[in-house]
This record gives structure tokens, sequence and C-alpha cells, in this order.
């Protein structure tokens, strides 16, 4: 503590951070010539580095801290539950009251008949779960060549093998030998980037009927599951078109296979319903957690089943091997249970529907008129800019994808703050708790960052 309490400069802090520590998703030696930034505090929407400035996180840490930063009442439940049982295992058929009594939340929360819970500490540990279940689930019906899982390109699902190999990402695939066998990828319903000249509704409906094609080709005794974000976050908050989710459920019941909805970014309030796969009226067999169900105070993940697909494992018997030393630790689970009580108290998956997310909508669509915006979306509070040198034609840079959305991300920094780019695609996803005033900074430094960034590009001769 008296390390944090009596910081040193900033350089050496970055000389330090650059002796030993490796950063995940970094170019490692740009970002040590570069020198990292260091942020030494957080209290509601706002962070602030060692430098003393005060940044705006439009992006709630990596999509996660929903209910903002500095919310006493999780910091309190962690410091009871640390004193009185700071960790124990659920192995050796043991349990203890937080892992019993934040299952049974989940569980009361979540649509349908999502009632079990299988504990994680990550989303990228609950997808790779979501591996093993669902093909033991039909190992349990007596289905055994049912393996196969259907994701898509450009999805994001953890970095884990298993994590990595479901999600979609070309630069991920690349490294360590990935995808691992059985699991295979169709297009994403991106019709700002891919869908031409059709009309969105039309393009939703094509781009869910890959899945149709793809379990054809495979057979369907061989395909286990198909798994999708609500809205492809990662890769870019990509919101599919309303046609798109229907058609999705709709196949996967006629050709008996398993849907399962990441909800490790929409889960928790983010699209103004507890979970994104009620914002788009589709009911999952499964759902990873992870992000907002704590938000990231503590590190917990989860996977939500459907009593059917929990019956796999109930009433067929034998032993699940997997599971994780953290799976359902107790200061985690407290720190939970804190969360979903201050989101529930303040009711703020609501607020996202009717006053914050709309709020937000309206400012968001202003930045359309700006010459650099090709496309604005939004759902909830998660949302994306396209930039474009050519609006009415959606064309990319003729520079390296990604060399705009670099610039106008330092831009974001510079005037306090945190917009994340993919590629030359724009993102935010803010905390839930975020204020109308707050909102409207927000809009204003994106406006600012724009103007330089068009600035900067005109300089560099950029089209």
């Amino acid at each position: 503590m008296d390390y944090i309490a009596n910081l040193p400069p900033t350089h050496v802090l970055q000389k330090k951070d650059a002796a030993h520590h490796l950063h995940p998703f970094t170019d490692t030696q740009s970002l040590n010539a570069k020198g990292t930034r260091i942020i030494t505090r957080a209290e509601g929407v706002y962070l602030w580095d060692s430098e003393g400035n005060k940044i705006l996180d439009g992006m709630a840490g990596l999509w996660c801290v929903n209910v903002g930063y500095g919310r006493k009442e999780i910091i309190e439940a962690v410091h009871r539950q640390m004193q009185q049982l700071p960790y124990y295992n659920t192995f050796f058929q043991t349990s203890h009251p937080p892992a019993i009594a934040l299952a049974e939340k989940i569980a009361k929360l979540a649509p349908g008949d999502l009632d079990y819970v299988f504990f994680a500490g990550s989303g990228s540990e609950a997808n790779d779960t979501v591996v093993r279940m669902v093909r033991h689930y039909w190992a349990s019906k007596g289905k055994p060549t049912k393996k196969t899982i259907i994701s898509r390109h450009n999805a994001y699902h953890g970095s884990t093998m298993a994590g990595a190999s479901l999600g979609g990402m070309s630069a991920m695939h690349a490294q360590g030998g990935l995808p691992i066998p059985d699991i295979t990828h169709i297009n994403q319903p991106y019709w700002y980037a891919e869908g031409g000249d059709m009309d969105p509704a039309e393009f939703g409906l094509a781009r869910a009927r890959e899945l149709e094609q793809e379990i054809e080709r495979l057979g369907a005794d061989n395909v286990a599951a198909f798994i999708g974000e609500p809205i492809q976050g990662a890769g870019g908050v990509i919101i599919p078109p309303e046609t798109y989710w229907p058609e999705i459920q709709r196949i996967c019941r006629e050709h008996d296979i398993l849907l399962v909805a990441d909800e490790v970014i929409c889960g928790f309030g983010r699209t103004g319903h507890w979970f994104g796969s009620q914002t788009f009226g589709f009911k999952p067999d499964l759902m990873p957690i992870a992000k907002g169900l704590s938000s990231g105070y503590l590190p917990i993940g989860a996977v939500v089943m459907s009593e059917d697909v929990a019956q796999g494992f109930i009433t067929h018997g034998g032993e699940f091997c997997h599971g994780f030393t953290y799976s359902a630790h107790p200061s985690a689970c407290a720190a939970a249970l804190a969360n979903l009580e201050i989101l529930e108290s303040e009711r703020l998956p609501a607020k996202v529907a009717t006053d914050t997310g709309p709020y937000l909508a309206e400012r968001w669509q202003t930045l359309a008129e700006h010459p650099l915006v090709g496309e604005t979306r939004i759902c909830g509070l998660i949302g994306a800019l396209e930039l474009s040198p050519d609006k009415k034609r959606r064309a990319p840079f003729e520079a390296e994808r990604g060399t705009v959305g670099t610039i106008c991300r330092d831009h974001c920094f510079a005037t306090g703050l945190v917009m994340r780019h993919v590629g030359d695609t724009m993102v935010i996803s803010p905390p839930l708790v975020i204020s109308h005033s707050e909102v409207d900074e927000l809009i204003e430094k994106v406006h600012r960052a724009l103007d330089l960034t068009s600035a900067d590009i005109a300089l560099q001769g950029i089209k």
C-alpha cells in the first residue's frame, strides 16, 4: 500500500513496467519505446492517470464496469467476505453460502428456464466450459458425433485456446495453431461493410441462412451448437439486422442444435435488458457470462444453462471432468452479489432502456453529420462510429486498415476520453451510471477528436 500511496514519477513507473510486465494484445517493443499510461485511481465514470489527467472512461474498463468505479457497497461486501471466508474451492463435494446465493440470484435474473449455473473465473473460461459442456451433453444423450460448434468470422469469445478458436479473429488464428478441431465459422451480419446493395433486413436473413448451409454441409448429426454474441463487441459493435436472430433460432430448433448466446459483454443491462438475447428476442440454451456480473471488481464468470441441458449432467450420471480452482471464488461471488443488488436497486437496465440509452442514442446520431463518419449505430449503451472518406459509398480508407482509427483513438486520449478503435471503427461502452451531462461531455470530446483526426489525415494525405 505504501507503494501506491507514494507513487514514483511516471517515467520511473514506465521503466519498471517495461522491465517486468508483458501486456495482453500488445506489441511489446512499441509499447516499451512509447511508455505505458499509468492509471492510478477512478470514481464514477472517470479515471485519473499518474500525471493528474482526468479521463472519461467511454469503455467501462473493458466493457465491464457497469455500475461505475468506487462503489463502496461492493468494496465492503468483499471486505466482509474476505474476513469470514476469503477462499475455498467447490471441488470435493463442497459449497459455500456466496456460491449458493449467487447461483440462485443468476437463475432468478436469467430469462426462461436458464436456471443452472456453472462458475468460472472469466469469460474466456466460461466459453472454454461451453465447448466441453455441449459436447458432454450430446454424448450423455447418446449422440457423441454431435461435437462441431459453429461460430462466426470476426467474433470474439476470449483468448484461451478454445475461446480463441470459437472466435473468428484472423490475427488470433494466425498464432498458436488455431482453431482447434471441430470448430467452424460462417460470415457475420455486418451490413455496413459487407451488405453491399442489399436491404439490411434481407441481408440479416441471408447471413443467418449461412448457418443452415453449414449445418447441411457438416450434417446435423455432427453439429453440437451455434455460438454468437447478441452484438459482436470486440469485432466492432456489429449490431445485427432485426431479422437475424429470430432466423438463427429457427434454424437451431429445426436442426436440433444448441443455441449459445455469449452474453459476456451484452449481459447485465448493457443493451437495456438484463441480457442481450432479450433485446433481440431469442431464447438461448446456454449463456456464458462475466464482465458485468461483478462490474469487473473481481474476476468471475459462469455458464448459465437451461433445464434440458442441465439434465444432461444431473440425470445421466457420471463425472463431468471440468472445473477451475477459482470456480465460485467466495470473495468474487460476494462482489457479484453486491453488484447485482446495485443493478436491481437502481434499476439500471431499465434506466438504459428508457433514459440514458435513448439520450445517448439521440446525441450519438448527431455525430453522423461529421464528414469523417460513415455510419453511427447504437443499442443501449454500446455504440460504434464507422470512419470513412466517402460516406455515400461506405468506402474504406486507402491507408492500411486501422491507421485512421489509431489516429482518432490517440486524439481521444489526448482530449480526456477512452474510446476504442477496431480497425477504423470507433466504439464505446460507457458505465451504465453515466449521466446526461457526462453523455454531453463524451459527445463533445468525440467531436473534438474527430475534428483533430480530420486535420491530421488531411495533412498526411490519407484518403
